[in-house]
């Protein structure tokens, strides 16, 4: 039987476990969307995960969708994350870029003069962001055209050029949590009636085109997509995922991809097992079933549903979760008030296992 410490081969990449750390949303970068020290320490300090896949970076400065984020395209950014990359692979982990273009979700404080927010059709999120300059409402976005839509996908092979270029493994592509590429997958936020959207299968087809366009650059071994069915984060309303997303796995499944990143929402478990039957590559999952995935949920590898699986906030408290998870613990329990936030430690400052 295959269990969670076992090692496994992505694709030409060899994992020494099959535990992920989760992409997640830091909000420390340096000036310019630059990684820091603090980031280096961060992804060095859980490096003994088979794989650790960053925080959501930007592909472009009207991607931004939060304060403090990072991005993949400018020159220092692609030199700052030199430093992480190469000294998670100094002590034996392997690290891919997430590459988020966050669509409606952001506001123009966060972006250069001139620059709004951008969606496949002009349907404002609710609620509101925080920024810099406290909360704001989101705003209507730009309804991308036809060229600018092919724009986007350019910056999406720029980014992932430059992960590659960064010493990166390769890339995971943010189709969910109600970003760009969820966008254009949900009914409710693509109002479109042109060849990318209307039908399921237009829906579908900026998302396919993005991953086709990254795995023609960088090499489809390289190229991985996260996505999330049903998820009704950042205003998102699907309420009958099953068949937009076994249409999606479908257009995947030939193309020979690193991996499917799978965020499990409550009740949809037989979604999953449909999807992961299409679906003959690497299934990742994250296990959001009323709570973040947490010590037990790894019996997924044992039983067949994935081949790894993702862990959020308690890799955020457990720098050597695998260590953990392969004694029984103990868990440090997880502190919100450090998740985020202006460049302080908090989360570098958890207790490793010899120390406890």
């Amino acid at each position: 039987m295959t269990t969670v410490f076992d090692p496994v081969d992505l694709s030409g990449t060899q994992l020494s476990n099959r535990i992920a750390l989760a992409p997640m949303t830091r909000s420390r970068a340096g000036a310019g969307g630059t990684a820091t020290d603090l980031t280096t320490d961060y992804y060095t300090q859980r490096a003994s995960a088979g794989l650790l896949i960053t925080e959501g970076i930007q592909p472009s400065a009207v991607g931004q969708g939060y304060p403090a984020t990072p991005g993949l395209h400018s020159a220092e950014q692609v030199a700052s994350w030199r430093k992480v990359t190469d000294s998670v692979h100094a002590a034996g982990g392997r690290i891919f870029a997430q590459i988020m273009h966050a669509g409606r979700i952001g506001h123009p404080v966060l972006l250069p003069d001139g620059l709004t927010p951008v969606a496949p059709s002009p349907v404002t999120a609710p609620g509101q962001l925080y920024t810099q300059d406290g909360p704001k409402d989101f705003v209507e976005p730009h309804e991308l055209t036809d060229a600018e839509i092919r724009a986007t996908i350019g910056d999406f092979v720029s980014a992932s050029r430059n992960a590659i270029e960064a010493g990166f493994d390769g890339v995971e592509l943010h189709g969910a949590n109600g970003y760009l590429i969820h966008q254009f997958l949900a009914p409710n936020t693509n109002l479109r009636t042109d060849e990318w959207g209307g039908s399921e299968e237009a829906r579908l087809r900026f998302a396919v085109e993005v991953v086709k366009a990254v795995a023609a650059e960088i090499g489809a071994g390289r190229t991985a997509l996260r996505i999330s069915p049903g998820n009704p984060y950042n205003g998102i309303e699907e309420p009958e995922p099953d068949a937009l997303y076994t249409a999606l796995v479908a257009e995947l499944e030939p193309l020979g991809l690193a991996y499917l990143h799978l965020l499990e929402q409550i009740d949809i478990r037989e979604l999953t097992l449909a999807l992961r039957k299409r679906y003959t590559g690497t299934l990742v999952i994250n296990v959001f079933s009323g709570g973040p995935t947490g010590p037990g949920h790894h019996t997924v590898i044992d039983d067949g549903v994935a081949d790894l699986i993702s862990y959020g906030a308690l890799f955020l408290a457990n720098p050597d979760l695998p260590a953990r998870l392969r004694s029984g613990g103990p868990f440090n329990t997880p502190d919100p008030s450090t998740f985020f936030g202006g460049g302080a430690k908090g989360y570098t400052d958890y207790p490793v296992l010899d120390a406890v």
